[in-house]
């Protein structure tokens, strides 16, 4: 095992990284203690500043880490926790990452690019589960997977004239389409897109 650098506190930084989305969750403190205990139980434990005590993530709150992986940084006084993130937030004040505001303090809605398709699947799961009133793709799942992979169909003819079109912004407005008629197809046949970028990462040689 790598040996971790602790500072003068016995202290060493942790950002804890979306498996799913690769978006930041949070930073935290560990000593050595709470890195043991991550690796011993698989999920995120902590030291906090503030109590000066060891607490694992998600004890009172339900919001557990469950653990991935553990990395450490190139000087070794930093690790990563990639990792599962229960409730779909991490914040204490209720938002899916502490990293929600920006330095000039606005609040931080629009997902980073490499994010938007795990959102955009989480976004179908809650229209489905939900089924507000007008949801087009509630509609679209009511009618049926014959009538959603006819749609998607149409929406992979359409983005390859587009293509061969060479318009731009028709290659962009219609490679957005399919992909998401391909993802609600994916959603009602239970796969996540992240087992797409598994494969796709299976095959990188």
């Amino acid at each position: 095992m790598v040996k971790l650098k602790f500072d003068e506190k016995g202290l060493i930084p942790v950002v804890a990284q979306d498996y799913r989305t690769g978006e930041v969750r949070m930073l935290a403190w560990a000593n050595r203690e709470a890195v043991e205990k991550t690796l011993e139980k698989g999920c995120a434990h902590y030291y906090s500043r503030s109590r000066n005590k060891l607490w694992r993530k998600g004890e009172t709150s339900g919001e557990i880490q469950r653990i991935r992986e553990v990395r450490v940084d190139c000087d070794e006084d930093a690790l990563l926790y990639v990792i599962d993130q229960e409730l779909d937030r991490a914040c204490h004040m209720g938002e899916r990452s502490c990293f929600f505001r920006s330095i000039e303090g606005e609040k931080i809605e629009k997902p980073l690019p490499f994010e938007t398709l795990q959102r955009l699947q989480d976004v179908i799961r809650q229209r489905l589960r939900e089924k507000p009133e007008g949801s087009y793709t509630v509609r679209l799942a009511e009618e049926g997977m014959d009538r959603v992979i006819q749609k998607l169909g149409e929406e992979a003819v359409e983005c390859v004239i587009a293509i061969k079109n060479q318009d731009r912004r028709e290659i962009l407005a219609e490679t957005a389409d399919m992909l998401y008629m391909l993802t609600l197809a994916l959603t009602l046949s239970d796969i996540d897109v992240v087992e797409v970028f598994e494969e796709l990462a299976s095959r990188m040689r």
